[in-house]
């Protein structure tokens, strides 16, 4: 399972285009027909969770020549299948922190939040089953 924090205009959409995304904890394995779950950042105005998806398409993108140390991007298309129903943002996670605890709350806000930019994550089961009760 991933998770994507992005520039979401349009929860609503019935497709998202994400290209040349950063991708952090094993994000770089986002394939074709996995879920994905898409908050809109807050760094652009977004509200967080907003919808979840199924990938519909996924390519790596070439790393630049003669840069050492590169971050894994790809560019991926989901069809969104679920609209949030309710909140789950920075606010809500950002009491969250003691990177230790297990909780799914915690993993997301480390993943997303500790470090602010916008990337695709990969994701545990508990972390997943916690999101799906958003829908």
């Amino acid at each position: 399972m991933f998770a994507i924090k992005a520039e979401i205009h349009d929860p609503h959409a019935s497709t998202f285009a994400f290209e040349a995304q950063k991708t952090m904890y094993a994000g770089k394995r986002i394939a074709a027909g996995d879920t994905v779950f898409l908050f809109a950042s807050e760094n652009e105005g977004g509200r967080g969770l907003v919808a979840r998806g199924v990938v519909v398409s996924a390519r790596a993108v070439a790393k630049k020549p003669g840069v050492v140390r590169q971050t894994p991007r790809v560019s991926i298309l989901v069809r969104g299948d679920a609209i949030a129903k309710r909140r789950l943002g920075r606010n809500e996670l950002k009491r969250f922190s003691d990177w230790n605890d297990g909780r799914p709350e915690t993993e997301l806000n480390f993943k997303f939040y500790r470090q602010a930019t916008n990337k695709i994550v990969g994701i545990s089961a508990q972390a997943a089953a916690f999101l799906r009760t958003f829908f």
